[in-house]
């Protein structure tokens, strides 16, 4: 009962919450003033379907005045201060505020970058010159002076694949002479797929820095996305220590077990028995869903070239062994982002990739101006100085000008001193030995601006400030309930009889239902849900646990008129 209770304060604080603003002020409680803009836009969230009629209005407003004061009430009670409150406010912020992080600007521009991307295929060559990511210089010098001396040589006609077989650091290089195959939006890194994408057919790119090496990519063809496969396979392995007899066998039981599924054979039971696929061998050989640029293209090659659901190839070798594929579901590209369930999808692929680097990267050019972000003035080389003492675990040198209170930036109000950075640098520098001094002071100086920013989170942000103020007030709402009604009718046994009693007509079922009511962000999380929800409503409440705070959603019996 506690629960629902808790549901319906929220449910109630949630429709009665309005902006502030300035304009007529339509009443007053103590030194509180709500205006009519205010009102208005509570009674439009919480009565969509109603005619705004003078009545409706005046029932709406006694019950908009009674929440208002009955949270004043509580707040006079000091409850906004006791643990409980403070605890599941700051539960609450932390679950919702990473929605409210990211640029939906930022974040919609990848959404659609992705979707034309991922209309086409892209035949890719690469030639790629690693050297050492922990920051050491001499082995970045001598990849410059490779990655440009192939670069020279293309430029003077040499085949790709002479240069490649030549100079590339790739692995796979002496198979694939360079040639990758074809790739699309995902396959790679987002800093090697924007090179790639701003390549013209028959072109080669400029040599490109990665944190990992230097890239040269030529464009060898493009053709329209294949879309994405759901196959299963067997997989006999052929491992690169296996003598000719042992080849020879992996092949004889690859080509058996072909056919006796062409003969009717079952594909899962072979699987479980047969595969190497560790990953898939339990699930009858069903792997992950994919599109190209995922594995071998020899593997892709036939994957793809599979004409119906139900399928199966004859074996196939690629440098893992010989893989019987069975197709079980082509998927075609993404026609339109009208679909929401479809857009929901590709958003998804966004949050989970690297790309989030790259928003975040743009956020914080953002989130700094907002914050007010100011670098100190102080001694750089002190400052360097000092670093490396720490690093390296010595005294750091005494200089009356650089000291442990030195402020080196200031974020809205808080000043950062180098004790701060000194802490930092003794947590991380066993876990840092990768990167640079300054590349790890850049890290430590975002850090501290994004945590700033979402200390503060309600100043910089309305909708946010919005959605806590309906969180804590729903919270302020219950707990004032609870003490002072619902505990007391709890405690009095007697008196809750004696009163039932006398108003036991009152208390029966207006037409009621069983329904699950859905609140969600904003009316675009609203409209991308929708469909997911129309296909399997039943699945609801893991809907909910995995929309990260976007949707909460409440399975309870209501009258008709409860519903809104």
């Amino acid at each position: 009962m506690t629960i629902l209770r808790k549901t319906l304060a929220l449910a109630i604080a949630a429709s009665f919450l309005a902006t502030n603003a300035d304009a007529q002020t339509l009443f007053t409680y103590g030194t509180n003033s709500v205006t009519k803009e205010e009102f208005i836009k509570a009674f439009n969230k919480n009565n969509a379907g109603t005619k705004a009629t003078p009545e409706a209005y005046r029932e709406y407003l006694d019950l908009y005045t009674k929440f208002r004061v009955k949270v004043k009430a509580a707040r006079d009670m000091k409850l906004d201060t006791i643990s409980s409150q403070l605890t599941e406010l700051q539960g609450f912020k932390a679950q919702v505020a990473e929605n409210f992080i990211n640029d939906d600007n930022t974040i919609n521009a990848l959404v659609t970058e992705a979707f034309e991307r991922g209309k086409k295929e892209i035949h890719l060559a690469h030639i790629f010159i690693p050297f050492d990511a922990d920051g050491n210089e001499t082995s970045q010098k001598n990849a410059a002076v490779r990655i440009q001396g192939a670069y020279s040589q293309l430029d003077k006609g040499v085949p790709f694949e002479t240069v490649a077989l030549a100079e590339s650091g790739d692995a796979a290089v002496k198979q694939n002479k360079g040639d990758v195959g074809y790739i699309t939006v995902f396959s790679l890194s987002y800093e090697l797929e924007n090179l790639v994408y701003s390549t013209p057919v028959n072109g080669c790119s400029q040599p490109f820095k990665s944190k990992t090496g230097y890239h040269i990519v030529k464009n060898l063809g493009e053709r329209p996305s294949s879309g994405r496969l759901r196959a299963a396979q067997i997989l006999i392995a052929v491992r690169d220590e296996y003598t000719t007899a042992q080849k020879s066998e992996a092949k004889k039981l690859a080509d058996s077990l072909y056919t006796v599924v062409a003969a009717g054979g079952d594909f899962k039971t072979l699987a479980a028995k047969f595969s190497s696929d560790n990953l898939s061998y339990q699930t009858g050989g069903e792997m992950m869903e994919f599109g190209v640029g995922s594995y071998d293209p020899a593997f892709e090659n036939v994957a793809f070239g599979l004409s119906k659901d139900g399928e199966v190839a004859r074996p196939v070798l690629t440098s893992f062994g010989y893989h019987i594929i069975k197709r079980l579901e082509r998927k075609p590209t993404i026609a339109s982002l009208e679909d929401g369930r479809e857009k929901d999808a590709l958003k998804q692929q966004v949050y989970q990739s690297d790309r989030m680097e790259y928003a975040r990267k743009k956020q914080l050019v953002k989130v700094r101006e907002l914050v007010g972000y100011k670098k100190a003035v102080y001694q750089d080389a002190a400052l360097w100085r000092a670093t490396d003492s720490v690093l390296k675990n010595v005294p750091i040198p005494v200089n009356p000008a650089f000291y442990s209170k030195t402020v080196l930036f200031s974020i809205g109000d808080e000043k950062i001193q180098f004790k701060d950075w000194q802490d930092h640098l003794l947590q991380v520098r066993n876990t840092r030995t990768h990167m640079s001094k300054q590349a790890i002071f850049a890290e430590f100086t975002d850090t501290k601006t994004l945590d700033y920013y979402k200390q503060h989170l309600e100043k910089y942000n309305k909708d946010f400030a919005f959605q806590v103020n309906e969180f804590r007030d729903g919270n302020l709402l219950f707990e004032i309930m609870q003490r002072k009604i619902w505990d007391k009718e709890s405690n009095d046994s007697i008196g809750l009889k004696k009163y039932y009693e006398q108003y036991k007509a009152k208390y029966k079922w207006e037409q009621s239902a069983d329904a699950i009511v859905f609140t969600f962000i904003d009316i675009q999380t609203a409209n991308e849900y929708r469909s997911r929800i129309d296909s399997n409503w039943r699945a609801w409440n893991k809907l909910a646990e995995t929309s990260d705070g976007r949707m909460q959603a409440d399975s309870a019996r209501f009258e008709l008129s409860q519903i809104p």
